[in-house]
């Protein structure tokens, strides 16, 4: 299944509590349909104490959201879709639905091999 959102992508959030908030996409789950924004969907960790911390500590953490509830960010700063193209070069790329505009390329074109007349 093709991936519509990468890790370094601006995305905003399109569903939950966090409805309306872009963040960059720090980390992909794909086996789980997850991503980790960052800032958004923050918990509070509390850690006991042990020996390599030995006070324990209070850590702020962000934890993955579906990948439903997140829509990548165009150029003008909207929400978008996302469908893909293939270039006359054959080089695969992510473009935004709402303007058109290239998000990233998926795979570059191939390079030309030379043929060779078998004698």
């Amino acid at each position: 299944m093709p991936r519509h959102i990468k890790s370094g992508d601006t995305v905003m959030v399109t569903a939950g509590d966090f409805k309306g908030r872009t963040g960059t996409v720090l980390k992909v789950i794909p086996k789980r349909d997850q991503v980790i924004v960052q800032g958004i969907n923050t918990k509070t960790k509390h850690l006991k104490p042990s020996q390599m911390n030995p006070q324990g500590a209070v850590v702020t953490k962000e934890m993955p959201l579906h990948v439903s509830n997140v829509s990548p960010v165009d150029k003008s700063g909207r929400a978008t879709r996302v469908r893909f193209e293939v270039k006359k070069d054959r080089s695969k790329v992510r473009v935004a639905v709402r303007d058109g505009s290239e998000l990233s390329v998926v795979r570059s074109a191939p390079a030309k091999s030379k043929k060779t007349k078998k004698a």
